[in-house]
């Protein structure tokens, strides 16, 4: 099979070039702010059928629609809400992605058949680049097989689609590290389908209305799966930093440590550490290359320490709980 070409994405040329692909029905990995992406023309279904097959995705998991400017939205949604508009004004562009009513044009593929559909403005200057140049909404998951670690630089995108993917944009490492907040929006509250870190408390204070989470098992948006961001290798989270595992005879194991550890670990194969102080923008920004790292090991088990789940701490925990669901 073909590899992928990779181009730098300061290359205008580049620019020019993946946006030819995009409107030509092919498949192009861009970054973002949040992770890298795996980009068609939303408005081409068997475009968009590509992702899927070349993410082995299955077809009732829905996906965002990327736009670079406001007025596209007239193009995707039948309409926005007062608190919709508010929410854009103060997060777009940005890491914040919006549930709304789908537009007939908008292919049933991109929804699940929903009725609704999940909208973001990335804040990155390649992808706000990328949909300007192809002059079209661009549909895009995370650019890695569909239910592993998600991509967080051009290598990591190379390593799981590198033969399914038409050109790969370079814009070096995403400076978030985990993906978009996704809500959804009624008359009386805002429902958090996905966090990430545009923040429970960042929704509040614009809000001024309740915030609940996600109820039920119906799928609205990505991300909302048991399992997933999952390493091959099995992972357990531990009870709290520092805390020893028990580990088994002729375990090897390795550890995703939230802060530089106050002792040795000699228990451990090997250890990751995602930030020497703790900071949670850090960790977040390293935890997807760090699983990845670890996961490259071929290790009997990975334990995970936990981290406080305020602010951006919530998404973090979000991710390490779905990838440690077990398949068995």
């Amino acid at each position: 099979m073909k590899r992928a070409q990779v181009l730098p994405a300061s290359d205008p040329e580049s620019i020019r070039l993946a946006a030819e692909i995009i409107r030509s029905g092919g498949l192009v990995a861009f970054p973002t702010e949040t992770v890298y992406g795996l980009g068609a023309n939303a408005l081409d279904p068997e475009a968009v059928a590509k992702i899927f097959e070349a993410k082995q995705r299955p077809s009732f998991d829905p996906l965002i629609v990327h736009i670079a400017t406001r007025a596209a939205l007239d193009l995707l949604v039948q309409k926005t809400g007062t608190v919709d508009r508010r929410l854009m004004d103060a997060f777009w562009p940005g890491p914040l992605t919006i549930v709304l009513p789908k537009r007939d044009n908008v292919p049933d593929i991109v929804t699940a058949g929903l009725s609704t559909v999940a909208i973001r403005m990335p804040a990155h200057p390649v992808a706000q680049a990328l949909i300007v140049k192809a002059g079209v909404p661009i549909a895009a998951p995370s650019a890695n097989p569909f239910g592993y670690v998600s991509p967080t630089c051009a290598q990591h995108v190379l390593d799981g689609l590198g033969d399914r993917v038409d050109l790969i944009l370079d814009g070096g490492s995403c400076p978030i590290g985990v993906e978009s907040t996704i809500v959804s929006v009624s008359e009386s509250s805002l429902e958090l389908l996905r966090p990430g870190s545009v923040t429970l408390a960042e929704l509040r204070d614009i809000m001024g209305t309740s915030v609940r989470a996600a109820a039920g098992t119906t799928i609205i948006a990505p991300g909302q799966l048991p399992r997933h961001y999952a390493t091959k290798t099995p992972v357990t989270i531990l009870r709290a930093p520092g805390a020893r595992p028990a580990i088994q005879a002729r375990e090897r194991a390795g550890l995703l440590a939230m802060s530089a550890p106050g002792q040795e670990y000699e228990m451990f194969c090997a250890i990751e550490v995602l930030s020497s102080s703790g900071d949670l923008r850090e960790i977040a920004r390293n935890v997807f290359a760090a699983l990845r790292r670890l996961d490259a090991l071929g290790l009997n088990r990975l334990y995970a320490e936990p981290c406080d789940e305020q602010g951006l701490g919530l998404a973090i925990m979000d991710r390490l709980r779905r990838c440690a669901v077990s398949t068995q």
